[in-house]
């Protein structure tokens, strides 16, 4: 196995440039988990409803999904640090808003409403300029490095923030409402939506300390008219290869089932377990830490399969299907916690694993269309999930959602290695050179 030379990590960290976008992320992608905690447990301790909880978290993902692609076209129009500045001026903002607004004690659902949709406008700028800039700011030399740690980095945010954000909200207090006047004091919730105001407008200022190279040329105005004939003909490549074909209809339907359902589910379930945000994190922070423990995995057995790469991919979400659907009966927190310990170790191995077959597999002047695509069915497909998952939990119990999700989800494991050809695809190397 190929190890990394420590030479390169110590020429990494005196790189100026990247301590400084090193020391911004850690502290903004730490503030994002403090609101994906508080946001939907505002929701749902405002009104109970799990038909507004699934409407908010539609509201924050949707609009990311539909707009990432006009995103990324202005980062190639403008440059990325410009982009991901202005998006971290306007994240500041929205949250400073959302912060005083939940501390005021009279939050209105409406504005609640508007501040997501607006929040999730700007992350669709925010990512494909976030993910853009190190080749601006580093060495060409440097960038393997820098990507794994940025990824380490936020794999560790999305462990340790959650139990942050929980802890928090269950000191300060989570919501004191009073049905009378329908008036809403939530502190701890506040302080970890003005927590992350201020991660952004931290961020924004490490950001002025990045010096660019010399910026890529800025495109002519029928430029922007190429940009929607190269994502249409992305879409045709994607739908053209059988194997990408696939694998995309495949995550679709794992998107839709599995990830919407969960992110309504989990506050759900927390609140059902636990009371408490403080539980709500402990949950959160278990499916991290197993993400973490699934990509180490990965590390260490970086080409660990149980047949072909499809095979395993199905192997591995019957495994997350069987884990799901006793969810819904545990009786304490640490039963989840366990549970999803498993389910997030599982899903760290697939999410190594998949970008990296997509990255081999996908012919290069095709790999940012077709990473596009992928990240749109899980921006878009489950928060529109979440939203319908929200309206059937008025009639559904938690312990049905569960076991009908995993249930499902074992289903289409099923329906795919035996009818869609799933099982087939293969660790292609350099096939997509070949194609």
């Amino acid at each position: 196995m190929k190890r990394s030379d420590p030479r390169s990590r110590d020429a990494l960290f005196r790189d100026g440039n990247f301590r400084w976008l090193f020391a911004g992320s850690l502290i903004s992608q730490l503030g994002d988990q403090f609101t994906l905690i508080a946001l939907p447990w505002l929701a749902l301790k405002m009104t109970g409803d799990t038909l507004v909880l699934g409407t908010v978290l539609a509201l924050l993902g949707v609009p990311r999904a539909l707009f990432i692609l006009i995103g990324g076209a202005f980062v190639d129009r403008h440059s990325p640090k410009r982009v991901l500045m202005l998006s971290k001026y306007a994240s500041t903002v929205l949250l400073g808003l959302l912060a005083a607004l939940t501390l005021s004690g009279h939050p209105d659902l409406r504005f609640v409403y508007a501040l997501a949709l607006a929040i999730g406008v700007a992350s669709a700028f925010s990512l494909p300029s976030a993910t853009s800039i190190l080749p601006t700011v580093m060495p060409r030399e440097l960038l393997g490095q820098a990507n794994g740690l940025m990824m380490g980095v936020r794999q560790l945010s999305t462990f340790a923030g959650p139990l942050l954000a929980g802890l928090l909200i269950a000191v300060f207090g989570d919501a004191t409402a009073a049905t009378q006047s329908r008036d809403y004091t939530g502190i701890g919730i506040g302080m970890a939506f003005a927590f992350d105001a201020a991660s952004f407008a931290f961020s924004a200022w490490t950001l002025t300390r990045v010096r660019t190279h010399a910026a890529g040329t800025p495109s002519a105005p029928a430029q922007m008219q190429s940009m929607w004939r190269s994502v249409a003909d992305g879409l045709r490549y994607c739908w053209g290869d059988n194997s990408l074909r696939v694998c995309f209809c495949y995550w679709a339907a794992v998107a839709f089932f599995i990830t919407g359902p969960i992110q309504v589910a989990m506050p759900v379930l927390a609140s059902h377990v636990g009371g408490s945000a403080s539980a709500y994190g402990m949950l959160a922070g278990a499916y991290g830490a197993g993400t973490l423990i699934g990509m180490a995995f990965c590390g260490i057995r970086p080409g660990f399969r149980i047949g072909s790469f499809g095979t395993t991919v199905l192997i591995f979400d019957a495994a997350v299907g069987l884990l799901f659907m006793p969810l819904g009966v545990i009786g304490a927190v640490w039963h989840g916690v366990l549970l999803l310990l498993a389910i997030g170790a599982l899903g760290g191995f697939l999410q190594v694993n998949i970008f990296t077959w997509l990255q081999r597999y996908v012919a290069p002047a095709m790999l940012g269309r077709t990473m596009a695509l992928f990240m749109f069915i899980f921006m878009g497909i489950a928060p529109m999930s979440s939203s319908v998952t929200g309206w059937l939990m008025r009639d559904v119990t938690l312990q049905q959602l569960f076991a009908v999700s995993g249930g499902l989800l074992v289903g289409i494991v099923l329906l795919s290695f035996a009818l869609s050809g799933m099982r087939s695809v293969v660790d292609a190397g350099t096939a997509a050179q070949g194609r």
